[in-house]
């Protein structure tokens, strides 16, 4: 949302320049009239007339080529501050079932709707939101840093120190809304950490319910099947 948009600004103002280079190039003094499209700029009164991308590109580094007053180069800088913060928000819901005799925890379902505001890229965002559901999976079920009576980190190496495998991650049921953000012109929001933030209290809170009916009523996450099998026969 702040990086995007900064990345955005830049390359309007780069935009800006190819486009009076553009018209120099095709010898029309109002920049007005010449338009973008698939690559090449053109005379919106003669589209014929163009040029493509590449030798606007070329000309920005020869001298000759440039304007009247036009410095050489085709780059620009630019500089974005928020005027406000980005909230994006979003509802999971997880389904699992809790084996009583071995405490062994199996998704049955798993959904996700996230508001990330505009998607520009919906291959990244579903990404985004599916490795921070599988983190978050691992916060709630697997991951856990032990120490031994003298202060040892025990669980120091993935040897130890369980993560979650491919055969851990249920199928995950996502979708999205889009709510643009006022606070930027592209009207994005972050994405990076909906699945994070969601997906613990979901799955925690889904183990919790499944085994409140034999009066479990907290359990301090990792959730480990030993934890849960002990606090079931505890209770």
């Amino acid at each position: 949302a702040v990086g995007g948009t900064a990345v955005y600004g830049a390359l309007q103002k780069v935009k800006e320049k190819a486009t009076r280079l553009a018209a120099h190039l095709l010898g029309e003094e109002n920049v007005a009239n010449v338009a973008f499209e698939d690559g090449c700029f053109f005379l919106k009164d003669n589209p014929e007339r163009r040029v493509t991308f590449q030798e606007v590109a070329l000309a920005a580094y020869l001298a000759k080529s440039l304007p009247p007053g036009m410095e050489p180069g085709l780059e620009a800088t630019y500089f974005f501050e928020p005027s406000n913060f980005t909230f994006p928000f979003g509802a999971h819901i997880a389904v699992v079932e809790v084996d009583p005799e071995t405490g062994d925890v199996q998704f049955r379902r798993y959904v996700a709707v996230d508001d990330c505001g505009r998607v520009i890229n919906p291959l990244l965002v579903d990404g985004q939101v599916h490795g921070g559901i599988v983190q978050s999976l691992g916060q709630a079920l697997l991951e856990e840093a032990v120490y031994d009576e003298n202060g040892q980190l025990v669980t120091g190496e993935l040897t130890e120190y369980a993560i979650p495998k491919a055969t851990d991650v249920p199928w995950l049921e996502t979708d999205r809304m889009e709510t643009p953000s006022p606070v930027n012109p592209l009207g994005v929001k972050g994405v990076g950490e909906a699945g994070t933030i969601a997906a613990t209290p979901a799955i925690v809170n889904a183990v919790l319910d499944a085994v409140a009916p034999f009066g479990v009523r907290h359990l301090d996450m990792p959730l480990k099947p030993e934890k849960i099998w002990r606090a079931i026969r505890g209770a």
